[in-house]
């Protein structure tokens, strides 16, 4: 299983600030997701943390001085710049940040930044009067300028006790924002997607729902493969205990009704919808404004509606750009798959459908993998094996771009 970061080559260039430790982690993060990591550290990064902590995770030659004859990457830091698929300096410190703005290199990560052509992630990490200070805004609006990418800061408690904007954004966050930034010239550039994830949540009172057991996995797998294409995507979630991905606009809501509402609005521009959501096939006829207590009777009954069918309502909403817009249907069962699945691809209107046996261990609810079957509107099967879900998500997309090119 590979990822979009398997076998990229990325400088790690590490500043002078506290935020020094996540760095760490972020390097251990890229290096997870099989990517090269080169670490550059400047004189005063190497006084919080020490080049063999890089080392021992990257299992790579850390560069601390230019002038060192005894570092072959040192020597060769031109080199490691034209390698580099992508530069990210977390944390960027409010002294580098003024001396990249000037295009000042006195130092092996300034010198490395002014020699690479490749896209550049920014991560400021600093005191909030600091960051907000005239100049260093004016610093970070000319790298912009100039193209690079600016992450955060995030709001929150600083070193020196206060709470403000000068927060290195979370390694986790870093990692989708290198992604996103690797991706931004794919092949889904200036396409627009919509996808649902997660199982929604029909009220009976304010206290019960009725549900399914979607973990949203998929639908995220999707959107963020989108993402790292190049994709603008817009990704209409019901409630999931999954992060939100940086760089995809999420819109959260709870019942299918809901969705409904949002997915019509979103669908009127959009190039494809890729519907992964659960959605519950019914709900209460009325939902309760207090909680329901506990009584004698032995059984409950709640009456019950049918739920619209929102894919198929979207058949009247084409895009502004592309004409028709490619619809992608979902389907979990656990029986007779092929022909059950088959059923909805006309009945919703669908350019294909993805199917997947609920009941296998490796492929149903709450697992990081999935086994599908695609069936298309003009019968074809395509029965894939089981993959990551993000794999999953690239498989549909490059569906979805096939549809595309054809309307």
């Amino acid at each position: 299983m590979t990822g979009p970061l398997s076998k990229k080559r990325i400088v790690l260039g590490v500043t002078g600030s506290i935020a020094c430790y996540k760095s760490i982690d972020l390097a251990s993060k890229f290096t997870q997701a099989g990517a090269e990591v080169d670490v550059i550290l400047t004189d005063s990064a190497t006084k919080f943390v020490t080049p063999l902590s890089f080392k021992s995770i990257t299992h790579r030659q850390v560069v601390t001085n230019i002038f060192d004859i005894n570092s072959e990457l040192a020597v060769n830091h031109v080199a490691l710049a034209e390698q580099a698929d992508i530069f990210v300096i977390a944390p960027a410190s409010a002294n580098t940040i003024a001396k990249l703005a000037n295009g000042l290199s006195d130092n092996a990560l300034l010198t490395s930044v002014l020699a690479t052509k490749s896209p550049i992630v920014i991560a400021p990490a600093m005191d909030a009067n600091m960051f907000e200070n005239a100049a260093t805004q004016r610093n970070v609006a000319t790298l912009m300028s100039d193209g690079m990418f600016i992450a955060g800061p995030a709001k929150g408690r600083l070193a020196s006790g206060l709470t403000g904007l000068g927060r290195m954004v979370e390694p986790r966050d870093l990692v989708g924002v290198t992604e996103m930034v690797l991706g931004k010239n794919g092949d889904f550039s200036g396409k627009r997607i919509v996808v649902s994830a997660g199982g929604t949540q029909e009220a009976i009172d304010p206290v019960r729902t009725i549900s399914n057991r979607s973990s949203g996995k998929m639908g995220y797998a999707i959107a963020e493969a989108a993402r790292n294409r190049g994709a603008t995507v817009t990704l209409v979630s019901a409630p999931t205990a999954l992060p939100d991905l940086v760089g995809v606009r999420t819109i959260k809501i709870e019942s299918a009704l809901e969705m409904k509402e949002v997915l019509g609005e979103e669908c009127n521009d959009a190039h494809s919808i890729i519907m992964a959501a659960a959605v519950a096939d019914w709900r209460p006829v009325r939902t309760l404004k207090s909680k329901a207590k506990k009584s004698n009777k032995e059984t409950w009954k709640i009456n019950l509606t049918k739920n619209p069918d929102i894919i198929a309502n979207i058949d009247s909403i084409s895009s502004k750009e592309s004409g028709n817009i490619v619809k992608v249907g979902f389907a979990a069962e656990s029986e007779n798959i092929i022909e059950n699945s088959s059923a909805k691809i006309s009945k919703k209107g669908l350019d294909f459908i993805v199917a997947n046996d609920i009941t296998a261990a490796d492929s149903g609810f709450s697992v990081d993998t999935n086994k599908v079957t695609i069936i298309h509107a003009d019968g074809t099967i395509e029965k894939l094996p089981l993959m990551s879900k993000y794999e999953v998500g690239n498989a549909i997309l490059d569906r979805v771009k096939t549809g595309l090119d054809f309307k």
